[in-house]
C-alpha cells in the first residue's frame, strides 16, 4: 500500500515504528477484507513525485496517501480514484509576525511549494486572477518545505489545508505561525488503484463504502 512521506493525522510512525493514521487505517481495512487481518499490509513510502510511477509500476496495489482525484490523473493517467474519504481545500500559512490576515496581502510573497502537486496550478491561477506576483520556492517533500518555511526561505507554505494544520501542530512553537481563511481550490482525496482490475477495485472501493458507513453508525 502506497502512502505519504510522514504527516501527522495520515500517515505516521509512532515510537513503536508502527504507521499510524487515516490513510493507513484505508490499507488496514484492505487487508481486513481480503485476509481477516489488517496486519497483512506492507506500508510504502511515496513522495509526491514517484507515487503515480510507483503505482504504474506495479510496486504497489493502491494509494492511500492525500491525492486529489482528477480528471487527468484518472483518464490520462490511467488510474481509477474508488471514492473520496477526505475532502480537502488548498490554504496557505504564514508566520504571525507578518501580521498578514487574507491571502489578498501577500502580492510579492516567496511560497513554499511542492513540486508535482495540484497545488502548484492551484496557487498560479490564485495569484494570477488576483493581479498579484509571487516567487515559487520549490521542494520535493513535506518534510522539506516545513524545512525550507521554518529556515525563512519562503514568506508563505502552501498545501491542502489539511496538510497546514499537520505541520504547524509539529511545529516548536505553533502558535507562532497561522492558517489564512481563504481556501483557493476543492480538494477531493481517496485511495487510487490502476486501471483494468475491476475485482481488485471493487474490493478497494467496498472497502471504503464500509468504513463510512462504520463512521456513520
Amino acid at each position: 500500500c502506497g502512502v505519504s512521506e510522514p504527516r501527522i493525522g495520515f500517515a505516521n510512525i509512532d515510537d513503536n515504528k508502527n504507521w499510524i493514521g487515516f490513510d493507513v487505517d484505508m490499507c488496514r481495512a484492505v487487508a481486513t477484507a481480503i485476509f481477516a487481518d489488517p496486519s497483512k499490509v506492507e506500508f510504502i513510502p511515496t513522495t509526491n513525485r514517484s507515487r503515480f510511477p510507483i503505482l504504474a509500476g506495479e510496486e504497489v496495489d493502491m494509494l492511500s496517501r492525500i491525492t486529489t482525484w482528477t480528471f487527468s490523473r484518472d483518464v490520462n493517467l490511467g488510474f481509477e480514484f474508488t471514492g473520496i474519504n477526505f475532502f480537502d481545500g488548498q490554504g496557505f500559512m504564514v508566520k504571525s509576525s507578518l501580521e498578514v490576515s487574507t491571502a489578498k496581502e501577500l502580492d510579492g510573497a516567496s511560497v513554499c511549494i511542492q513540486v508535482g502537486t495540484t497545488t502548484e496550478m492551484n496557487l498560479a491561477d490564485y495569484f494570477k486572477a488576483n493581479g498579484m506576483s509571487y516567487e515559487p520556492i520549490p521542494v520535493e517533500t513535506n518534510s522539506e518545505a516545513d524545512a525550507a518555511y521554518l529556515a525563512g526561505r519562503c514568506d508563505i507554505y502552501t498545501t491542502d489545508a489539511s496538510g497546514l494544520y499537520a505541520s504547524r501542530a509539529g511545529y516548536p512553537d505553533p502558535s507562532a505561525h497561522m492558517v489564512l481563511p481563504e481556501i483557493i481550490s476543492k480538494e477531493p482525496l481517496g485511495p487510487s488503484v490502476r486501471h483494468g482490475d475491476s475485482e481488485w477495485a471493487d474490493i478497494v472501493r467496498w472497502s471504503l463504502n464500509a468504513m463510512i458507513i462504520a463512521e456513520e453508525k
